[in-house]
């Protein structure tokens, strides 16, 4: 596989670090990036993550093979709008959003229905950093991307997307759109909103010096996602919302059945949901963790 050239629009961790992947391993040509800001185009110059900026759009996608939008979810509309009269017929153009409905129905409003060469991905990979300067060339090594293909795709486009990321090191798998985005809001988007919102409320306590100076490590570790970029949650957030309030109201009256049961003083009904959670956790989470351990060695 050799990609001659490849468009980042919007450079950041995701673009940066699929960029230094493939140029490690000697399967893109030339990387471009563009973008609002020059300076951050500039940096990634400066880093060796790209090799040419603009600021011109137009120029960025002129015979581009592969256009991989990389922008805020709530501007990707507007992204692809711009992007219409620029494509040519054999560009292949894919994302990264983490919400792949909002990225259906836009591209549908610009083009009337989602055009063959555009297959939509998701990288279950990130930091809470977020920038440029913290692209890593192994961000994807061991995790999962999912593409959402239609029948609709053109099946050259998406062996080529499939291929660009597995060269990156990633597993890829397939799912429907609206499967992804209910186990998305699930797994990761609603534990983002309550640690954001954990974080927020003892913040907002009289006693929030004492408590994050006395933190233990469960409480870094749960919170750890609270420092992730706000702008890209918040825009993850309003994307992907009723499937958000859906997680919202079944874990807020599970919450309330379990407030009852500590208020009770219900001790055998409290173990029980506790043992519930930690059999759940270690037969799914551990299970997976021996699997992936005894392919590395194979």
């Amino acid at each position: 596989m050799k990609i001659g050239k490849l468009t980042i629009i919007g450079l950041g961790l995701m673009g940066g670090s699929l960029a230094k992947a493939l140029k490690a391993k000697g399967i893109v040509e030339h990387v471009w990036a563009t973008g609002r800001r020059a300076a951050s185009l500039e940096r990634g110059l400066a880093l060796g993550v790209i090799d040419h900026w603009t600021l011109d759009l137009a120029e960025a996608v002129h015979d581009a093979d592969v256009v991989l939008i990389a922008t805020p979810t709530l501007v990707a509309e507007q992204v692809m709008a711009d992007l219409a009269p620029l494509l040519s017929e054999r560009t292949i153009v894919t994302d990264v959003a983490s919400v792949k409905g909002n990225i259906l129905r836009a591209a549908e409003s610009v083009f009337g229905e989602l055009p063959a060469r555009f297959v939509l991905a998701h990288p279950i990979a990130g930091s809470e950093q977020s920038g440029v300067e913290a692209a890593k060339t192994d961000l994807f090594v061991d995790h999962r991307v999912i593409l959402t293909p239609l029948d609709s795709n053109d099946a050259d486009a998406v062996a080529t997307v499939r291929e660009m990321w597995q060269h990156a090191g990633a597993e890829v798998v397939d799912m429907a759109v609206d499967e992804h985005d209910a186990v998305l809001a699930a797994t990761s988007h609603l534990p983002h909103v309550l640690a954001y919102t954990l974080v927020d409320a003892l913040a907002a306590s009289g006693s929030a010096a004492d408590i994050f100076r006395f933190a233990a490590g469960g409480f870094r570790d749960f919170t750890r996602i609270a420092s992730s970029d706000p702008t890209m949650w918040h825009d993850i957030v309003l994307a992907n919302r009723q499937a958000i309030l859906n997680g919202l109201d079944t874990f807020a009256d599970h919450l309330s059945e379990v407030r009852q049961l500590i208020a009770d003083s219900d001790g055998p009904a409290i173990k029980q949901v506790f043992s519930r959670a930690k059999q759940a956790r270690d037969e799914h989470f551990l299970g997976q963790y021996m699997v992936g351990r005894k392919q590395t060695k194979s």
